[in-house]
Protein backbone atom coordinates (compact mmCIF):
# COMPACT_ATOMS: atom_id res chain seq x y z
CA UNK A 1 0.00 0.00 0.00
CA UNK A 2 2.79 2.28 0.05
CA UNK A 3 4.55 1.35 -2.29
CA UNK A 4 1.29 2.29 -4.38
CA UNK A 5 0.88 6.34 -2.50
CA UNK A 6 4.32 6.63 -3.93
CA UNK A 7 3.29 5.94 -7.21
CA UNK A 8 0.22 7.95 -7.03
CA UNK A 9 2.14 11.01 -5.42
CA UNK A 10 5.18 10.12 -8.14
CA UNK A 11 2.82 10.25 -11.29
CA UNK A 12 0.53 13.32 -9.67
CA UNK A 13 4.57 15.13 -9.39
CA UNK A 14 5.41 14.06 -12.47
CA UNK A 15 2.44 15.56 -14.32
CA UNK A 16 2.72 18.71 -12.90
CA UNK A 17 6.49 19.01 -14.13
CA UNK A 18 5.30 18.72 -17.33
CA UNK A 19 2.72 20.74 -17.57
CA UNK A 20 5.41 23.66 -16.06
CA UNK A 21 8.31 22.50 -18.27
CA UNK A 22 7.75 25.64 -20.89
CA UNK A 23 7.34 27.76 -18.12
CA UNK A 24 10.77 26.64 -16.55
CA UNK A 25 12.47 26.96 -19.66
CA UNK A 26 11.73 30.15 -20.09
CA UNK A 27 12.37 30.99 -16.22
CA UNK A 28 15.54 29.64 -17.19
CA UNK A 29 16.39 31.70 -20.09
CA UNK A 30 15.18 35.18 -18.18
CA UNK A 31 17.53 34.48 -15.04
CA UNK A 32 20.51 33.83 -17.40
CA UNK A 33 19.95 36.82 -19.56
CA UNK A 34 19.03 38.82 -16.04
CA UNK A 35 22.71 37.53 -14.88
CA UNK A 36 24.67 38.26 -18.27
CA UNK A 37 23.34 41.84 -17.62
CA UNK A 38 23.99 42.26 -14.17
CA UNK A 39 27.53 41.37 -14.97
CA UNK A 40 27.66 44.38 -17.92
CA UNK A 41 25.83 47.01 -15.73
CA UNK A 42 28.84 45.69 -13.20
CA UNK A 43 31.19 46.26 -15.57
CA UNK A 44 30.63 49.41 -17.94
CA UNK A 45 31.86 52.70 -16.92
CA UNK A 46 29.75 55.01 -18.86
CA UNK A 47 26.58 56.48 -17.56
CA UNK A 48 24.28 55.71 -20.77
CA UNK A 49 25.59 51.92 -20.55
CA UNK A 50 24.51 51.51 -17.25
CA UNK A 51 21.08 52.71 -18.01
CA UNK A 52 20.76 50.67 -21.26
CA UNK A 53 22.15 47.61 -19.13
CA UNK A 54 19.57 48.73 -15.79
CA UNK A 55 16.71 49.24 -18.15
CA UNK A 56 17.33 45.54 -20.22
CA UNK A 57 18.14 44.35 -16.08
CA UNK A 58 14.75 45.48 -15.30
CA UNK A 59 12.84 44.71 -17.80
CA UNK A 60 14.18 41.11 -17.81
CA UNK A 61 13.01 41.13 -14.33
CA UNK A 62 9.43 41.93 -14.91
CA UNK A 63 9.33 39.09 -17.68
CA UNK A 64 10.81 36.74 -15.01
CA UNK A 65 8.61 37.21 -12.21
CA UNK A 66 5.63 36.62 -14.57
CA UNK A 67 6.95 33.35 -14.64
CA UNK A 68 6.27 32.82 -11.13
CA UNK A 69 4.13 29.47 -11.34
CA UNK A 70 7.41 27.89 -13.09
CA UNK A 71 7.92 27.17 -9.07
CA UNK A 72 5.52 24.49 -9.01
CA UNK A 73 7.29 22.66 -11.49
CA UNK A 74 10.44 23.42 -9.09
CA UNK A 75 8.64 22.15 -6.41
CA UNK A 76 7.00 19.13 -8.81
CA UNK A 77 10.38 18.16 -9.90
CA UNK A 78 11.83 18.18 -5.36
CA UNK A 79 8.67 16.20 -5.18
CA UNK A 80 9.72 13.68 -7.97
CA UNK A 81 13.20 13.44 -5.93
CA UNK A 82 11.73 12.83 -2.79
CA UNK A 83 9.63 9.67 -3.71
CA UNK A 84 12.38 8.39 -6.01
CA UNK A 85 14.85 8.33 -2.57
CA UNK A 86 11.88 6.98 -0.92
CA UNK A 87 10.71 4.33 -2.93
CA UNK A 88 14.95 3.11 -3.25
CA UNK A 89 15.14 3.50 0.59
CA UNK A 90 12.44 1.43 1.23
CA UNK A 91 13.39 -1.18 -1.60
CA UNK A 92 16.60 -1.36 0.15
CA UNK A 93 15.79 -2.12 3.98
CA UNK A 94 12.74 -4.92 2.55
CA UNK A 95 15.81 -6.99 1.34
CA UNK A 96 18.14 -6.74 3.50
CA UNK A 97 18.68 -10.09 5.51
CA UNK A 98 20.84 -8.43 8.58
CA UNK A 99 18.29 -5.17 9.10
CA UNK A 100 15.77 -7.88 9.45
CA UNK A 101 17.59 -10.01 12.00
CA UNK A 102 18.26 -6.64 13.97
CA UNK A 103 14.13 -5.90 14.15
CA UNK A 104 13.95 -9.49 15.02
CA UNK A 105 16.42 -9.63 18.05
CA UNK A 106 14.98 -6.34 19.27
CA UNK A 107 11.90 -7.53 19.01
CA UNK A 108 12.74 -11.18 20.96
CA UNK A 109 14.94 -8.66 23.45
CA UNK A 110 11.48 -6.81 24.08
CA UNK A 111 9.53 -9.69 25.17
CA UNK A 112 11.95 -11.07 28.19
Amino acid sequence: MKKFGLLLVGLIALFVLLANVGPLISLAICLGILYFGFKQFMKSNSTGAKVAWGALCVIVLIVAVSHIPAILGLVAAYVLYLVYKKWNDSASTENDPFSNFEREWKDLNKNE
